[in-house]
């Protein structure tokens, strides 16, 4: 039924429940996963480039970086995992990525690591089951 499942991480606990759901699904099924980290740097966009912002970009694609490296330590069955890693709005790269990759599954959680938690859905969860062209499972 399913042949690649999209899983976005920031590193909150909400991603680590789906990441584990999604193994599950992936081992069941057969199906590659898609391990995506996105850098959101939207906060720096005007600033001028100088070495504190070059430095701050560098250690936020480190902790992408190392969320990818932590849900591979879940992965015991030893399935096939794809790390992409990009920058920009969390909800639109994940929705690119679902269509570049023609996924047909996104498994997520319910809330990530900003402030407002569980602001309704979380925005990124909400914005993507609104817009995603595929099956999303959004994990609380």
């Amino acid at each position: 039924m399913y042949n690649k499942i999209l899983v976005p991480t920031d590193g909150s606990e909400f991603a680590k429940k789906a990441q584990k759901h999604a193994l599950f699904l992936a081992n069941v099924t057969g199906a590659e996963i898609l391990a995506v980290s996105v850098t959101e740097n939207n906060f720096v966009n005007g600033l001028p480039l100088d070495e504190e912002v070059r430095q701050l970009n560098q250690l936020l694609k480190e902790r992408s970086e190392e969320n990818l490296v932590e849900f591979d330590k879940l992965n015991e069955n030893d399935l096939k995992i794809t790390h992409v890693i990009k920058e920009g709005s969390p909800a639109k790269c994940i929705l690119e990525v679902a269509k570049d990759e023609d996924v047909d599954l996104i498994v997520m959680g319910s809330s990530g690591k900003s402030g407002f938690d569980r602001f309704i859905m979380g925005s990124v969860a909400d914005k993507v089951v609104n817009s995603a062209k595929c099956a999303v499972l959004v994990i609380h």
